[in-house]
């Protein structure tokens, strides 16, 4: 199993240290996330000072860019990073396409998967030299002259993977994506009822490989060196379960576990602003359905139990100002749990 940590976000200076340490530690990649911050200018730096680690966006918003402009800066960081970036891409939810990045919105799992068709569409344009001619619903690419071909083209495509939590977006993940990024808010049992027979109807239709496809993430990590730092990390776990189980997008993950009523009552405390109580709506076995928990020395096996024989790879920290600290010994014991993927397929 591949193990993934965050570098710092908030100073493009720190980036350096944060990706030279990550990769000393033993990470498998580093991710950066669209928050407050833009993903992809923390990895063109940490492309330059690391030598091994996959650079990974996870994820970049996909509807308030172009495929074009994504294309663009994907393939730049592929050549600066020497063939290790993957491109990590989301739709977000309705209300911030609309009022944060003020572009249109339409229902995103047939969008996302003309996104995905462009952005491949125009990579192969620029490595292969073929003519440019993608023709969707939403996205039209038929121009391309020589002086806007990027150079370098002995370089990989690099593999796109898609954020993606319903049962629509997951089936376009399998087929026409490298990968799929579970959202931490997500559960073991969710991924067997739903995750894996979505994707596999996905694999059905495009005749992807299970061991070519990465399937990331699915939970939560609440662990530390003590039974304190633990507790500190559940209580962190359990603010995110509430945020995160108040949108309506999220519910059908609480519905297999019985859990609307759950989901509904904390949709009407974000309508009236009751973001700090969300948390105390959160109990502990809600908190253990959604989180590997325990001790270092605990955690590798909780991983494995929490995680194992679906997740290929997961994160070891979600957020880009509190990088995981693993120690690289439970980094290794981690890395040897069993996992089905043995890599993206060269295009």
């Amino acid at each position: 199993m591949r193990l993934f940590t965050t570098i710092p976000q908030d100073d493009l200076n720190l980036v350096a240290s944060g990706a030279k340490a990550a990769e000393d530690a033993g990470y498998d990649g580093i991710v950066a996330m669209e928050n407050s911050h833009d993903p992809f200018l923390p990895l063109g730096i940490a492309a330059t000072v690391t030598k091994r680690v996959e650079l990974l966006t996870g994820i970049a918003i996909a509807f308030a860019r172009s495929p074009m402009s994504a294309a663009n800066i994907g393939w730049d960081l592929q050549v600066a990073s020497k063939g290790r970036f993957v491109m990590g891409l989301g739709s977000q939810v309705k209300g911030h396409n609309e009022r944060r990045f003020s572009v249109p919105w339409s229902p995103p799992a047939p969008r996302m998967r003309e996104y995905v068709e462009a952005l491949n569409a125009i990579w192969h344009c620029w490595k292969h030299g073929t003519k440019l001619d993608y023709r969707g619903k939403h996205y039209n690419f038929t121009l391309m002259t020589p002086n806007f071909v990027p150079e370098h083209p002995n370089y990989p495509i690099p593999p796109v993977t898609i954020a993606a939590v319903g049962p629509a977006m997951l089936k376009v993940a399998g087929a026409v994506c490298d990968g799929v990024r579970l959202h931490p808010f997500c559960t073991r049992k969710y991924m067997e009822d739903v995750v894996v027979l979505k994707l596999a109807e996905g694999w059905a239709l495009s005749g992807r490989r299970r061991e070519n496809f990465e399937i990331t993430g699915g939970g939560f990590l609440a662990t530390g060196a003590d039974d304190a730092e633990v507790a500190r990390s559940v209580e962190s776990v359990r603010k995110r379960v509430g945020f995160y189980g108040s949108t309506k997008a999220y519910f059908p993950v609480l519905e297999v576990h019985g859990l609307r009523d759950l989901g509904e009552k904390l949709f009407q405390m974000s309508v009236k602003g009751q973001w700090a109580d969300m948390a105390r709506e959160i109990s502990d076995d809600v908190v253990r359905l959604f989180a590997a928990v325990g001790r270092y020395d605990q955690i590798a096996a909780e991983i494995a139990s929490r995680f194992g024989g679906i997740s290929d790879s997961i994160f070891a920290s979600i957020s880009s100002t509190a990088p995981a600290g693993l120690p690289p010994d439970i980094i290794q014991d981690v890395r040897r749990i069993p996992a089905a993927f043995t890599g993206f397929a060269p295009v």
